[in-house]
């Protein structure tokens, strides 16, 4: 055994295993156990007669428990060690903790921002950029991503064209209210391709991808076509006239992924991945 006196550890340096980072179990935290592939999000840990379990919960509602062993979990596909939370969000257990992203990746430790790829995620407008930057901002520094937004889809060939799209250089592009029929559909139709992928949410406006629980309001109230979205959301929800005020009151919110509605989480991850491929 490794440490015994007199003993000499024989393994290849690149054979021995590193440790896992530990990482608190707080609810709402996604990850897979590593055996099953069993993947949900923490809703409880508790002290059991066998020791440490935590309680994950499915998309489908299904809960399994499993114990705290070493390693016995992935987040981003790499190995951690789920820890018990710290009491008030302060201590420890077992040493330093690693850092989980807005988005709910594991933080890169000291890791500068890449320099730009070539590569762009386009979104339609400002308060599009604002949001994925307030939640996917760190994971993007890292892999050298620039969000940049369009003010809407119209001139979305001319803009495409002007970007030349080719073998490491893509482009990626998130639209609102991407449904089958729509103006935009047909837009983003003719201008998909091996180097361009058009991902849409269907959601008539950026805001409404914000859960409603985050913002403490029942839900996004429905307004008629004829009358302008923001205005009519601020109206019937008792706010103010003033949809920049209303947006740094939903922006605020968010703090994290769970904030948001998984038809956008699933998106931006899909162009994430698109442009960083190799």
């Amino acid at each position: 055994m490794a440490g015994r006196p007199g003993h000499v550890d024989l393994t290849a340096p690149w054979k021995r295993q590193k440790p896992a980072p530990e990482v608190e179990a707080e609810a709402g935290l996604v990850v897979e156990e590593a055996a099953t592939g069993f993947c949900g999000a923490v809703t409880r840990v508790e002290k059991t007669p066998l020791g440490l379990t935590v309680t994950l919960e499915d998309r489908f509602g299904k809960l399994r428990v499993f114990p705290l062993e070493p390693r016995g979990f992935l987040i981003d596909g790499e190995a951690v060690t789920l820890v018990r939370p710290r009491a008030g969000g302060a201590g420890g257990a077992g040493g330093a903790t690693a850092r989980i992203t807005a988005s709910g990746s594991l933080a890169v430790a000291d890791q500068r921002a890449r320099v730009a790829l070539p590569s762009r995620i386009y979104v339609e407008g400002r308060h599009d950029a604002e949001l994925v930057e307030r939640v996917w901002g760190d994971d993007l520094r890292v892999e050298g991503v620039v969000v940049e937004y369009l003010e809407g889809v119209d001139d979305l060939p001319a803009i495409v064209a002007e970007f030349a799209p080719g073998p490491g250089r893509r482009l990626g592009v998130l639209v609102d209210h991407l449904v089958p029929g729509s103006k935009e559909s047909r837009i983003a139709a003719q201008v998909t391709g091996e180097h361009v992928l058009v991902v849409g949410h269907p959601f008539i406006d950026i805001w409404a991808a914000v859960k409603p629980a985050a913002v403490g309001i029942p839900g996004w109230p429905e307004v008629p076509r004829d009358e302008e979205w923001k205005r009519g959301v601020c109206a019937r929800l008792g706010w103010p006239d003033d949809p920049p005020a209303a947006w740094r009151r939903i922006r605020g919110a968010v703090t994290s992924y769970r904030d948001l509605e998984p038809a956008l989480l699933g998106r931006v991850e899909e162009l994430i991945d698109f442009v960083t491929a190799p």
